[in-house]
């Protein structure tokens, strides 16, 4: 069943007369015929809007209970039931009632979507996802029913509401939108003339996106590349902190600007897999992400800088979005901050923003867990605190405090032993605890400054704190290694439960797993090898990333699966406890590439199926198509060759005259059929040259009345690059379609039109026209569309001309024309500066 169509009357504030703008064109389609129901309307008591509910299907509304109160929602059920080919749906972004078939009305309408029916909605600008911090900062008010940005921008039509901010306060005033004792509070605060300005902008600027997004889709079908522009991919760095949605959302503006953009928001965790943001803000993150029509990557790397830029560079992203440090002042003397440092590195190649917010200089918080593999800088100064430390130590009490006592000194000794346990772990607190009992014993025990000791309890003193170093340093220790392992079963299941998301979606792209395996440990490349026995050589199935290995033993990592498949990585050695996970992506990959390949297959079958109904088809034409003039021409012939009538001149030249149409009607059959059997084979070379479109398309109309064609071909029209005799056959083909569903009277038009390095020709006619999801199966061989009788021919007209057109570097597709028929678009290129050279023919090749 073909999904339905969704209009969307979008509109700046509320009362601009998007639900008017609804209804009016719900009384239009009923005018014309269509089943037109409204599932639900809400009229806000606004007379003229509930005046224009009269005459009006209303589906009735399904009463829902909560919280010892009646409310009424849209009865989804009660419209698929009914199943309308148009259905009104009011207030797009509103929540349901708990207890409602969906959360979210957008949703009860992509239902409707799914089950065929057409509809037709409303939504006001400050409803859209991304925009919610933009209209908060204008009105002060935070919407709190939201729709994503993709669900309006898949509409088919978004037509805008439009009002000036004084023709709505006027409507405000003379009591149009609002109650009389609500409209001063409404002029006074959401509608007051800067706010309505603001949103008007908006709104005309989403519209204006919009716009150019047909626009481009319009070239991108026609193949006009020379104004398109290069895409935006804006990376957004996250850190799991409160500020990520906020980074999320002026990224998607960015991405909407710049019509076609691309979001891609980034988490770079540790490679140990610890993190000190919080899951819960990041799974917020990644919906409101993907809501916004971006994706949600987790990169891992030990250098945030670096790892951001390298993501960006690879994915050949154009911008990058960062929330400004939430770093204390004090914090800026241990380094730049991740900002900076990314803004620094970034070169020309990649614009860097850097959004304020409400955490900005307020701080990280409390990490949620501690790392626990250390930095080289955290190692080092837990070396200096554990050796160098105690010296200073010593020297202090020495020249300050030299009577503090033995315990005293013990005890600042253990303090410092503590220190480097924290800061270096195991081993640099067992070098302070080992420095500090030596300085201890030769310079604060009797006898000093030797390495005796004389008095028995100094013996179990110096042991004791022996001990309690090394007992602390251990447990130090011991707490790291348990949190890291912790971290990293929780990273290796996050990655796990995505390789089982993935499955369960039926995901089937082999190249998109293997980035994402990429990704994951920050490799150089990763190649997907294959052979088929033991003693074969290696090839590649799939590969992502530069210069990825050709065989498992020159690969960094590789992970064997199974006898004929291995996985290679390249860019650094990992570590055996990455293998597991490894393994797992692995294993997906090879299941990725059997699916693929049952895929193809089944596309395979898929084409013997169709081989099989052409050949059926052919054999109805051959026994129907054909004999109808064959047996016409036999008539004839017998006729004439008969003794028992005497003809007369007249009788003999009609009876001749149906020879010749029949003849002709087998000529050009034969000719279609001889044609598609040269498109099938691949034997159609074309010759191209500089050609004039006025000398080729009267050649195509001999073999249709003179005045049923008009033609309006401009002499100053460039030349066009094709193979005359094909075009000739093509547009001969095309004409004679738009002549044969052609009323009587009324000519087929043909017009020609340049568009920058392209030549549009135009067949217009006025027949019973094609719906849209046929407009493509008419140039299927075989396809006769309607009632066409069985005598117009075998359908293979439009096949052949799509082909040929296609062959020759053009394209050919069909459009309304307005007030009723079909247009058949033939778009050519332009003959370029320099000479254009045949290309070698093979012997086979026929023009």
């Amino acid at each position: 069943m073909a999904r339905g169509k969704l209009r969307i009357y979008l509109g700046a504030a509320p009362g601009v007369g998007k639900t008017y703008a609804m209804l009016s064109e719900a009384h239009r389609r009923i005018e014309r015929g269509t089943d037109c129901v409204v599932g639900f309307v809400e009229h806000h008591d606004r007379p003229r809007t509930e005046v224009m509910l009269h005459g009006l299907h209303l589906v009735e509304r399904r009463e829902l209970e909560y919280r010892d109160s009646v409310f009424t929602e849209m009865d989804v059920d009660a419209i698929l039931a009914r199943h309308p080919a148009v259905v009104l749906v009011d207030e797009l972004a509103h929540t349901n009632i708990p207890g409602s078939r969906n959360a979210k009305r957008w949703q009860d309408v992509e239902e409707l979507l799914q089950a065929g029916i057409d509809v037709v909605s409303t939504v006001n600008i400050q409803h859209l996802e991304s925009l919610g911090d933009v209209v908060e900062s204008i009105t002060g008010v935070r919407q709190r029913e939201t729709v994503p940005d993709e669900v309006v921008r898949r509409a088919d039509q978004v037509e805008l509401v439009d009002m000036s901010p004084q023709a709505l306060r006027r409507r405000m005033a003379h009591g149009n939108i609002y109650k009389s004792d609500k409209v001063d509070a409404a002029l006074s605060n959401y509608f007051r003339p800067g706010n309505l300005t603001a949103l008007r902008e908006l709104a005309l600027l989403w519209v204006a996106d919009r716009v150019d997004e047909y626009l481009q889709q319009y070239r991108g079908e026609h193949d006009i590349r020379a104004t398109w522009q290069a895409r935006e991919r804006i990376v957004v760095g996250l850190t799991g902190g409160p500020e990520g949605r906020t980074l999320i959302r002026r990224a998607a503006r960015l991405a909407e600007k710049g019509a076609g953009g691309e979001v891609l928001a980034v988490y770079v965790a540790a490679s140990d897999g610890l993190t000190s943001a919080s899951p819960k803000e990041l799974a917020l993150q990644r919906t409101l992400a993907e809501d916004l029509g971006g994706s949600f990557h987790h990169v891992i790397g030990d250098d945030v800088p670096s790892s951001l830029l390298d993501f960006a560079r690879g994915v050949n992203a154009t911008q990058i979005v960062l929330g400004v440090s939430r770093r204390k002042p004090w914090q800026y003397a241990f380094g730049p901050g991740v900002g900076a440092t990314v803004a620094g590195e970034s070169g020309p190649d990649l614009d860097v923003h850097l959004v304020t917010h409400d955490a900005v200089a307020k701080g990280r918080g409390l990490p949620a867990t501690r790392r626990s593999r250390l930095g080289r800088s955290r190692i080092i100064g837990g070396w200096l605190t554990g050796v160098a430390g105690p010296a200073l130590l010593t020297l202090l009490l020495s020249e300050a405090l030299p009577e503090l006592g033995l315990a005293n000194d013990m005890l600042l000794f253990l303090t410092l032993t503590v220190a480097a346990a924290l800061l270096g772990g195991l081993m640099p607190a067992l070098a302070s605890a080992a420095v500090g009992s030596l300085l201890l014993n030769y310079f604060y025990t009797p006898p000093l400054y030797k390495m005796t000791i004389s008095d028995p309890r100094n013996i179990v003193a110096i042991a004791i704190f022996v001990g309690v170093a090394v007992s602390v340093a251990s447990v130090v220790d011991l707490a790291a290694r348990r949190t890291h392992q912790a971290a990293r079963l929780r990273a290796e299941s996050e990655i796990l439960s995505f390789l089982a998301g993935s499955v369960l979606r039926g995901e089937n792209s082999l190249d998109a797993l293997l980035e994402r395996l990429r990704e994951t440990f920050s490799m150089r490349a990763v190649a997907l090898l294959e052979r088929t026995s033991e003693v074969d050589p290696w090839t590649t199935a799939a590969a992502v990333g530069t210069g990825p290995v050709a065989r498992p033993e020159d690969a960094d990592v590789d992970m064997p699966i199974g006898d004929t498949l291995a996985l290679a990585l390249s860019g650094r050695v990992l570590p055996a406890e990455d293998r597991r996970v490894i393994g797992a992506f692995a294993a997906q990959a090879a299941v990725v590439l059997d699916r693929q390949r049952l895929v193809d297959e089944a596309g395979r079958a898929r084409e013997l199926a169709e081989g099989n109904r052409i050949r059926t088809a052919l054999l109805a034409a051959v026994s129907h198509d054909l004999r109808t003039p064959l047996a016409g021409i036999k008539a004839s012939v017998t006729s004439l060759r008969s003794d028992d009538v005497e003809w007369s001149e007249a009788d003999r030249a009609e009876l001749l005259e149906g020879i010749e149409d029949g003849a002709d009607r087998l000529s050009a059959l034969i000719g279609n059929l001889l044609d598609m059997s040269r498109l099938n084979t691949g034997t159609v070379t074309p010759l191209i040259r500089e050609t004039d479109l006025d000398e080729v398309v009267p050649m195509a109309l001999g073999g249709v009345p003179d005045d049923s064609v008009s033609l309006d071909i401009p002499e100053t029209l460039p030349m066009v690059a094709v193979d005359r005799g094909l075009l000739e056959r093509a547009v001969a083909n095309i004409v004679e379609n738009a002549v044969k569903y052609s009323p009587v009277g009324q000519p087929v038009h043909i017009s020609a039109s340049a568009l920058a390095n392209r030549v549009e020709l135009r067949v217009v006619d006025r027949g019973p026209g094609v719906p849209d999801e046929a407009k493509d199966r008419i140039f299927e061989p075989f396809q006769r569309h309607g009632d066409a009788p069985r005598g117009a021919g075998v359908g293979l007209g439009l096949a052949v001309a799509r082909g040929f057109t296609e062959a020759i570097g053009g394209t050919l597709a069909a459009e309304d024309t307005p007030g009723g028929g079909l247009t058949m678009v033939l778009t050519l290129p332009t003959a370029g500066d320099g000479p254009v050279t045949a290309p070698e023919l093979p012997a086979s090749a026929v023009t």
